[in-house]
């Protein structure tokens, strides 16, 4: 009795509804013609519903669809939209990850030149742990018409490159779209800053537009690469010897998954890919977890002394997240060894990534920016080091604020990649990897990535670089500071409790100059110094 009682139980019932409606409406239409084409359409409706059901009832995926057929689907549907639900209807300003509500509101504000200004005072709790703030001076200067640029090349390197302190982080061709590379790169011309290629290689369209470009290398060698997967020297002093190309860059590994390689599958090697990259069509295109070039230190300096030999003598230098404390130190002890030296390294922090990573990657694997960015600049200061190498920050920084907090505790320039997409239009809709992205950013389908109109956006990368500048100019001036050169980690202080403030000068102990070499006391250091060898990434002892 139980089992006969089951259709019209609350679970079947919009099953049992839409098999009577759609048996009454055929019986309708086949003893009466002359009705037949009104209950047309809803026949065709309800008889899917019916049929959607009995395929719900018998599939065996999904329990739900099988305890609730049809009425099920509206949980999948309001699933599919919940991101947009949350981010349109309940976020505050404050909400949202990776980025705010707030923090996507002024970068679109500023890229579009439009009023960034906020009123009322602020929404952050400034008693909540972990807030922070920039001391302010009772002398501020006279804002300045600063452009901010560093001079990146140390006594190696014969081509220096000044650099503006805010450039485009890297983000490779076919993560991006075509069109997004081309105003990304025009907007990085007009506005004097530079365009990292990230590991994908140089494309045309990279080098339609003309803008300053940083060649970032990766462990596949894409765009220089023999057919067996090994770097081919040749092929990369032809590239990296083009007006166009700055600066060099070995990548080691990056935020979003540190030593974690990666696949884009023979399908998706387009012939132009292939092209670019250097790969045969018709396989795995395999961006290996580690270099094949190098196994040691000492191997990774004369690699990257090499580059900048084969590029002519432009700066080279590496990006990594820093793992491992000893590894980084093992490096600076291959420094000190060889004499050979990077002109730069870039610092990803693990709160970076442009692309998918999976989820314990994501969220615990590598050293977040800051410590990151302290940790490099300090061993550096402590080797002796730190006057001939820059250091730049990528890792989540999109505004005045971010940057200047990063160069008070060691960067010289700051890196970013998502703030740049939101000046293209991106509305963190968290599709990157989907190929189905809303606003043609991060999609190859050309019906999808021509609503990004290059033309308009090139403006607004430029407008956000811009204005990003002019805020860190009114920052620097209310501080009583000329250059982002003079910041300092006394100019910052972090709420630690309710009632406990720390200045980052105590949050971020420096060391002396020559201190590891010294042999330093400082616990941070002390044992990964110990353990640190240049002829091994592996730990002494």
């Amino acid at each position: 009795m139980e089992t006969m009682l089951l259709p019209f139980s609350p679970r079947f019932i919009v099953l049992t509804i839409c098999a009577v409606i759609t048996t009454l409406l055929l019986l309708v239409g086949i003893f009466d013609p002359k009705v037949f084409k009104i209950v047309l359409i809803p026949l065709v409706i309800f008889g899917a519903l019916t049929l959607l059901g009995i395929r719900d009832l018998t599939q065996k995926g999904h329990a739900v669809l099988r305890n609730y057929p049809i009425s099920a689907h509206v949980r999948f549907l309001l699933e599919e939209i919940r991101p947009e639900m949350r981010q349109y209807f309940f976020e505050s300003e404050k909400d949202g990850m990776p980025f705010s509500r707030d923090t996507r509101a002024v970068v679109y504000q500023r890229a579009k030149m439009v009023l960034d200004k906020r009123p009322f005072g602020t929404q952050e709790d400034v008693y909540r742990e972990g807030y922070e703030w920039m001391h302010h001076s009772v002398a501020p200067k006279p804002h300045a018409d600063e452009k901010f640029r560093i001079t990146i090349g140390g006594p190696d390197c014969t081509k220096p490159y000044s650099a503006s302190v805010f450039n485009i982080s890297a983000m490779s061709f076919g993560a991006l779209s075509p069109n997004a590379v081309r105003a990304l790169n025009a907007g990085a011309k007009k506005g004097g800053f530079a365009h990292d290629t990230g590991e994908g290689g140089v494309s045309p369209y990279h080098r339609e537009m003309g803008g300053d470009i940083i060649w970032e290398v990766g462990s596949g060698y894409f765009g220089c690469r023999n057919r067996d997967g090994s770097f081919n020297p040749d092929e990369f002093a032809r590239i990296a010897g083009e007006e166009q190309i700055k600066m060099v860059e070995l990548k080691i590994s990056q935020g979003a998954k540190p030593g974690h390689g990666g696949v884009l599958p023979a399908a998706k090697v387009s012939e132009e890919i292939s092209k670019i990259r250097g790969v045969p069509m018709g396989e795995d295109c395999i961006s290996p977890a580690y270099h094949k070039a190098f196994s040691t230190p000492l191997q990774m300096m004369a690699f990257v002394a090499n580059m900048r030999k084969l590029s002519g003598g432009k700066p080279a230098g590496f990006k990594m997240c820093i793992g491992h404390p000893w590894e980084f130190l093992a490096i600076c002890k291959a420094m000190k060894e060889s004499g050979l030296y990077p002109d730069f390294i870039v610092v990803d922090g693990n709160e970076g990534g442009t692309g998918a990573a999976p989820l314990e990657f994501m969220d615990h694997l590598g050293m977040p920016m800051r410590e990151g960015v302290n940790f490099v600049h300090n061993a550096l200061v402590g080797i002796g080091a730190r006057d001939r190498i820059k250091i730049g920050a990528s890792g989540k920084i999109a505004t005045a604020f971010d940057m200047a907090r990063a160069m008070a505790i060691g960067a010289d320039w700051c890196n970013s990649a998502r703030g740049f997409m939101f000046s293209l239009g991106c509305i963190q809709s968290l599709s990157c990897h989907t190929d189905r992205c809303p606003t043609g950013v991060t999609t190859q389908d050309p019906s999808r990535n021509r609503a990004l109109y290059v033309p308009d956006k090139i403006e607004r990368v430029y407008n956000y670089h811009h204005s990003t500048l002019h805020a860190l100019t009114e920052l620097l001036a209310a501080a009583g500071l000329g250059h982002t050169r003079d910041l300092r980690p006394i100019h910052f202080s972090q709420r630690t409790s309710t009632t406990d403030v720390r200045s980052f000068a105590q949050l971020y102990p420096a060391l002396r100059p020559g201190e590891l070499l010294e042999g330093t006391q400082d616990p941070r250091y002390r044992d990964a110094w110990a353990m640190a060898r240049a002829d091994s990434f592996q730990p002494a002892g």
